[in-house]
Parts: C-alpha cells; sequence; structure tokens
C-alpha cells in the first residue's frame, strides 16, 4: 500500500525549511515584493541549511534527502517567499542536472558551488523570444573554436540570470543543417564570463523579488570540457529537467496557495458582518472548504510524482499531472481567498494581494498549462 505521509527524515527537512521560512522570509516578503530586492543573504543561509542542494549527492555538498524532502521544503518556502523560491527552484534543479548528467569535475566544480552558495544561485537558459513552448526551435549556437566553445545567440525570461554564477545554456551545435532536437547541446557557463552579457530587468506582475532578464550571447567563449552530457542530447537534458521542475513549481504554487487558504480562514474568523464572524456564513464556508480540498489533492499528486521520481521509475505524466492541477487549483484559491477579504483583499495591506500575484505565473513557467495538457494527452493515447 502507498503512503503518501513523510518520514521522519522528510518532515526533519520539512521543519527546517518552515521554520527558516517565518523566521527570515516572511517578515520581509512584502517589502521584498515591493522593492523589488534579490534574496542573496537568505540564499547563502538556505546554502548552508542544505536548501540548495536536497537531492544532490553528498559527494557534492548535496543534503541527500531526496525528492519528497525537496517538494514540502519548497512548499513550506514558498508559504512565506515565493520570490526566493524561484530561486532555490532553479538552482536545485541546476544542481541536480549537473549531478546527472555532468563530468566529476563539472559536478566537483559547478554542482557544487550551487548547493554550498559561493555561486549565489543557479540559471537554467532554455527560452528564447521566438521559442518558449517549442524548445527546440531555439537558435543559440555554439561553434567549437580550438580548444573552445564559441557561444553566439540570446536568451529570454532567465531566472536569476544577473545573480547566478553557474549557468546550464542551452545551444545549436549543427551550424550546417538545423536538425531540430538532435542538434542541440547543454553547456555550462560560469556567471561573468566574458562575451555574457545581461539585459534589463523584466518589470512583473508578481515575483518581484527574483529577478527575470534576458542574457545575450556575443562569441562568448568557454572552455572545450564545459558541454554538459553529449553532443546532440541537449533537447533530452532540458526535457527531463522540466519534468523534475515541474514537482518544483507544483510544490510551490502549493504553498502559495495554502498561505492563501490560512489568510482567508484567519480573515475570515475575525471579520463580521451582519452581526456575525463571515466565517459562520455558509457561502464563506463552501469557498474554504472547495479551496482545502483542491489543496489536498494537489498535495497528494505533487508527492506521488516526487515519490515515483525518487524511486526512478518514469514520472512524466505524474509531474505534468502534478503542476497542472496544483498551480491551477491554487490559481482558484487565491482568487477566493482574496474574493473573502473584499476590497481589503485589493490593497497592498493585506498579504493576497501579493500571493495573488506570485501565483499567476505558476500555470505559465515550467511549460504551461496547455503543454501539460499535451503531455497527458500524448501519454494516454499514444500506441
Amino acid at each position: 500500500m502507498v503512503s503518501f505521509e513523510p518520514t521522519e527524515e522528510q518532515l526533519m527537512v520539512q521543519k527546517t525549511a518552515r521554520e527558516f521560512a517565518a523566521r527570515e522570509l516572511a517578515p520581509k516578503a512584502a517589502e521584498r515584493d515591493h522593492e523589488g530586492t534579490f534574496p542573496r543573504d537568505e540564499l547563502r543561509k538556505l546554502a548552508e541549511l542544505g536548501l540548495l542542494g536536497v537531492n544532490v549527492p553528498d559527494a557534492y555538498g548535496g543534503a541527500e534527502m531526496g525528492v519528497v524532502a525537496y517538494s514540502l521544503a519548497v512548499t513550506e518556502l514558498a508559504r512565506a517567499c515565493a520570490s526566493t523560491t524561484v530561486a532555490v527552484c532553479v538552482s536545485n534543479m541546476a544542481a541536480e542536472l549537473i549531478c546527472t548528467y555532468g563530468s566529476e569535475a563539472q559536478k566537483q566544480r559547478y554542482a557544487r558551488a550551487i548547493v554550498d552558495g559561493s555561486a549565489c544561485c543557479g540559471a537554467f537558459a532554455l527560452s528564447e523570444t521566438h521559442c518558449g513552448s517549442d524548445a527546440a526551435a531555439l537558435r543559440t549556437t555554439a561553434r567549437r573554436d580550438g580548444d573552445s566553445w564559441v557561444l553566439d545567440g540570446s536568451k529570454q525570461w532567465i531566472t536569476s540570470g544577473d545573480h547566478a554564477g553557474v549557468l546550464v545554456v542551452w545551444a545549436r551545435t549543427d551550424n550546417q543543417g538545423d536538425r531540430g532536437a538532435r542538434g542541440i547541446a547543454a553547456f555550462i557557463v560560469e556567471g561573468g564570463s566574458e562575451g555574457l552579457h545581461v539585459g534589463k530587468h523584466e518589470d512583473k506582475l508578481g515575483l518581484r523579488g527574483s529577478t527575470t532578464v534576458p542574457l545575450t550571447f556575443e562569441s562568448c567563449r568557454i572552455p572545450g570540457d564545459a558541454m554538459l552530457g553529449n553532443d546532440g542530447d541537449g533537447f533530452r537534458l532540458a526535457m527531463t529537467a522540466l519534468d523534475g521542475g515541474r514537482i518544483g513549481i507544483a510544490s510551490q504554487a502549493l504553498g502559495i496557495g495554502l498561505a492563501a487558504l490560512d489568510a482567508a480562514r484567519d480573515y475570515a474568523r475575525e471579520r463580521s458582518a451582519f452581526g456575525r464572524p463571515i466565517a459562520d456564513k455558509q457561502a464563506i464556508q463552501w469557498m474554504i472548504a472547495d479551496s482545502a480540498t483542491e489543496l489536498e489533492a494537489a498535495r497528494l499528486l505533487t508527492l506521488r510524482a516526487a515519490m515515483l521520481k525518487q524511486a526512478g521509475v518514469p514520472y512524466t505524466r505524474e509531474a505534468s499531472m502534478a503542476k497542472l492541477y496544483a498551480s491551477e487549483a491554487a490559481n482558484r484559491v487565491c482568487y477566493r481567498a482574496l474574493q473573502i477579504h473584499g476590497g481589503y483583499g485589493y490593497t497592498r495591506d493585506f498579504p493576497i494581494e501579493r500571493m495573488s500575484r506570485d501565483v499567476r505565473v505558476t500555470t505559465i513557467y515550467e511549460g504551461t498549462s496547455e503543454i501539460q495538457r499535451l503531455v497527458i494527452g500524448r501519454s494516454l493515447t499514444s500506441a
């Protein structure tokens, strides 16, 4: 019989993340959102707790606590500050990808730098201005020049791209002919490399404490051993990383949704109308009941995907199901929570306003809801 209850070790990671979030993230979340300040100091402290490499082997500085513990930690962090959590998710994803496909030297140098915080954080540079969901259409190129690779092109929507000390960048190596996904490779690029230029910060609706920037590569020369995995394997590496990343985004959405539910419940208990707390009203109780039920379903879907990945069995469809359902459910929960707050929820005096903005992107990045439905549908209908 499958159990969805965490082990003692997993609960320890969850508790560590919850206590840190309450102590370090929650008190600064509103100010971080308003000022747009990047959580560099907080990431350093998270690294010290092992939360930038929860599923990274101990040999490379990671906590080696598994995917379920990672999911639980992300949920707790997102309940306090979604902006900080995004940088945590991408860092974990980049470090894990390097540990899975990198050489021993790459693991020791780059995965360790992400996990111990010396790189500040990691970044994942796949999307371009003309291709988001259609990653195989990317145009950034990598050409061999002596004992180096030279990158040319641009990337868009890169989380933490201006702060990351280690970036995983996808480029087309088959410059003589477009072979679609088969002509793509992944490369490790150090932040600050000559020829790597960071564009202006995107002025976003939500996650305003997380930086999102375009990157331009102009004859950016990197070492000949910077390729991650083999030439032509880049698209597969990207899809593998995104599968795992969807568990992280589902966990993030779940955390935001739980925080919104808590805020709505507390407000409903305190706010009176017609002589009684609005929590006594059936309309409010039903909104809270629906929200709690949907979030519990999202939790179980997310934990199932995490358990499958941790067990080393296929989990692509389950990760897409978790990401699709958790992100859309969390958006509904935030909408109801703001509605329960009434006019106050529309002001910055209450955190539900920030949560409603932060949660919106969870149905877009790491694969839109529409892409998740394609993944799920194809897995069910293919012969």
